[in-house]
């Protein structure tokens, strides 16, 4: 493989792979605070069928 097409191999798949790495950070991100939200979620539940 010549350097032409090293850095034409780079261009094609570095940018999708840089979004792609993005796109996972910010979804891990929400997925956390989703579990955070469940978590309390199950908390209050617990909370009320034990109240009864």
């Amino acid at each position: 493989m010549d350097t032409k097409e090293i850095f034409s191999a780079v261009g094609n798949f570095g940018f999708p792979m840089v979004l792609s790495w993005h796109l996972l950070l910010r979804m891990e991100q929400r997925l956390d605070k989703l579990t955070g939200c469940l978590n309390e979620l199950s908390k209050a539940l617990l909370q009320q069928s034990n109240g009864h």
